[in-house]
């Protein structure tokens, strides 16, 4: 056995530590680490800042607004023209103090509303300028409760999105109660457009980041989804459960974090509060700050996973030294192989290839040390016995051919012998059947559909007349093929002696002669009882003059149809030779003009076929000679023909098949 040093384990081994020094997978590992540590950090920081930047950009212009509309509602001109909202002197100068300020409201709106008369005024831009109420409000309507609830609310300001009526879209109401020596007289009103107050300050560009708005209720006031915001919360204080922030976190515990955060930035304006939820079903950075002036709080959700907070250029190229890495080490390894491994196993794969293909006389690589130097050397070894074997095996081969060729030839001859033997044997059978004599009686009036199983059959017909009178049957032997056939010869000596007998009007004596000359031949035969002798018969003995016909079978019926009605005559239940002497009976009836006539052997019927390889079936049978039953005869035959083929589809055929078929003119 070579040293382990110089073995190809311990090349092996020199391989792997050479690849485990790069330790690729803890340095992988560590490294996903600290990045995602380094998201984390940067992340929380990206939300504070962003939190900040639109809390400034928010509280700027309304807080601005929100003075505006207050020195409005202060005002001494609105104050004296609510007191006497019927002279026309404190009228005309309140709506000439309110255009004054209209012009400064980023929305270029105002409106008032007297507690008195309920009239609700407006001006904007877009309306024709009107010192007339455009309309009255109304304590019983839904859309006048913003009113009632701010009159009634202890502040004397909020804020409120809230769909106008008039307007026809969605504004930012800001609400100041108009008073004088503590009597409330109305309340001073502007907007801003929601949609523009979205596109200004909660919509953005950043992938993965969603700002939102939300009152001391937890309603949202602003969101990118417009579909979710609380409106007419800020006037009437309450909002819809599916309309607050709560109601999107997904467990009793992130909701209980963000109370604690409100409550923590309601105590320290200007400050940003971070905690983590799962939004909208993805785990979210949410920092959170109070907006005093509003009472509001600005929100806003950053999802580490898709928000760009580090910039991908080192990361690009950590991952391409990684890469670079993976590519020398892959380098490294190969070339080890390759040298150590792999070629002195190709100069062996070499040997072998030249020894499968017949080269005993191979020259193998000097043999080493280690395991693939013994191995060398068995091959060696091998190579030499191989040769020796196979020359051995020659000879026996040659040997073996020679005898096992005059072995074949022998069996061919034989085969021959018995497929010619076959072969005459079915000439000999054909030459039995009288279709001669059928054709010069009945002529066209008949078809004969017999389809043998093998090359020759068990099953044969039979037709003997004598004038106007003759007898036609059928006849099916157990098994087919070569013992059927032989079994065919027995019942046509059987059933000529029976017709020579009892004659041709006399069907059941002929199947019980019949049946008592078999049984008397196969008694002195001494048959084994498991060889099956029995067969089936069916006759028919037609007398033109009477118009007349008699039948007996043996488990053979006879059919009859006209094209408008079938019938079946059916046979004995036991066949001839069966192990129970039967008893057979014949059944007469008129001739039925314009009908067909049909003895058919059991292969017909019991031929499987159809999706669940079932037998055709009597049922099916009779169907089928009802339908064609008027056709001319020859039609019948390939109708029928084709129909058991359809139906036998890929099914072999189980068995000798014989239709006999006539009709009586």
């Amino acid at each position: 056995m070579a040293d382990w040093g110089h073995g190809i384990r311990a090349k092996s081994t020199i391989a792997l530590l050479l690849a485990c020094l790069v330790a690729l997978v803890p340095a992988v590992f560590i490294g996903l680490q600290m990045v995602e540590r380094i998201r984390d950090h940067f992340g929380e920081a990206y939300a504070r800042n962003f939190t900040e930047l639109h809390g400034e950009r928010i509280l700027g212009p309304l807080a601005r607004e929100l003075a505006l509309t207050r020195r409005l509602a202060n005002s001494v001109a609105m104050r004296e023209w609510l007191h006497d909202e019927d002279n026309e002197v404190l009228h005309a100068r309140a709506f000439r103090e309110a255009e004054s300020f209209r012009q400064d409201f980023l929305g270029r709106s105002y409106s008032f509303v007297s507690s008195h008369g309920l009239a609700y005024y407006y001006n904007d831009d877009a309306t024709p300028y009107s010192e007339a109420p455009r309309y009255l409000l109304d304590p019983d309507k839904p859309d006048d409760a913003w009113f009632f609830s701010t009159m009634r609310a202890e502040a004397t300001q909020n804020l409120n999105p809230n769909p106008d009526r008039w307007l026809q879209k969605i504004m930012v109401w800001i609400n100041v109660v108009i008073e004088d020596g503590g009597e409330r007289l109305g309340v001073a009103s502007t907007g801003v457009d929601l949609s523009t107050f979205i596109q200004s300050f909660v919509r953005t560009s950043e992938t993965g980041v969603t700002p939102m708005i939300i009152d001391a209720a937890g309603a949202i006031q602003a969101h990118p989804d417009s579909a979710r915001i609380a409106l007419g919360s800020g006037a009437t204080g309450a909002a819809a459960e599916a309309a607050t922030l709560n109601s999107l976190l997904s467990s009793p515990e992130e909701r209980s974090a963000l109370a604690d955060a409100m409550q923590r930035a309601t105590a320290t304006p200007g400050q940003v509060q971070v905690f983590e939820a799962v939004l909208d079903g993805r785990r979210q950075l949410l920092a959170l700050t109070y907006l005093d002036a509003l009472r509001w709080y600005m929100v806003t959700a950053v999802d580490l996973n898709t928000a760009q907070i580090i910039e991908g250029g080192w990361l690009k190229a950590a991952l391409g030294a990684l890469v670079a890495v993976a590519v020398l080490l892959l380098g490294a390894f190969t070339f080890a192989v390759d040298r150590l491994l792999l070629r002195p196993l190709h100069g062996l794969h070499q040997s072998a290839t030249a020894l499968a293909e017949g080269h005993y006389d191979v020259t193998l690589p000097p043999p080493g040390r280690d395991e693939l130097g013994d191995l060398n050397r068995a091959f060696e070894r091998m190579a030499k016995q191989i040769k020796t074997h196979t020359e051995e095996l020659e000879e026996k081969v040659r040997t073996r051919t020679q005898a096992l060729s005059e072995t074949n030839a022998a069996m061919a001859e034989a085969q021959k012998k018995i497929g010619d033997s076959i072969q005459y044997a079915s000439l000999i059978q054909r030459a039995l059947l009288p279709d001669n004599q059928l054709t010069g009686q009945l002529g066209e009036h008949h078809f004969v559909l017999w389809r043998p199983r093998d090359v020759v059959g068990g099953d044969f017909y039979l037709f003997r007349a004598d004038g106007e009178q003759y007898l036609a049957g059928v006849v099916d032997c157990a098994g087919h093929g070569v013992p059927g056939a032989l079994m065919t010869m027995l019942a046509r000596a059987a059933l000529d002696d029976a017709m020579s007998r009892h004659g041709l009007d006399a069907p059941a004596a002929v199947l019980t002669q019949a049946d008592t000359t078999l049984r008397g031949m196969l008694d002195q035969s001494a048959l084994p009882r498991a060889i099956a002798t029995n067969m089936d018969a069916g006759l028919v003995s037609v007398d033109r003059t009477k118009g007349r016909l008699r039948f007996a079978g043996a488990k053979i019926s006879l059919y009859w149809s006209d094209g408008k009605e079938i019938g079946e005559l059916p046979g004995a239940r036991r066949a001839l030779c069966d192990r129970r002497v039967g008893s057979y009976h014949q059944e007469e009836m008129s001739l039925v003009p314009e009908a067909t006539y049909y003895l058919v052997t059991d292969g017909f019927l019991d031929q499987a076929g159809g999706e669940l390889g079932f037998g055709f079936g009597n049922s099916r049978l009779k169907n089928l000679l009802l339908e064609h039953a008027r056709l001319p005869m020859d039609e019948q035959a390939a109708a029928l023909d084709d129909a058991l083929e359809r139906y036998r589809g890929a099914h072999p055929q189980r068995d000798d098949i014989t239709i006999l078929s006539f009709r009586i003119h």
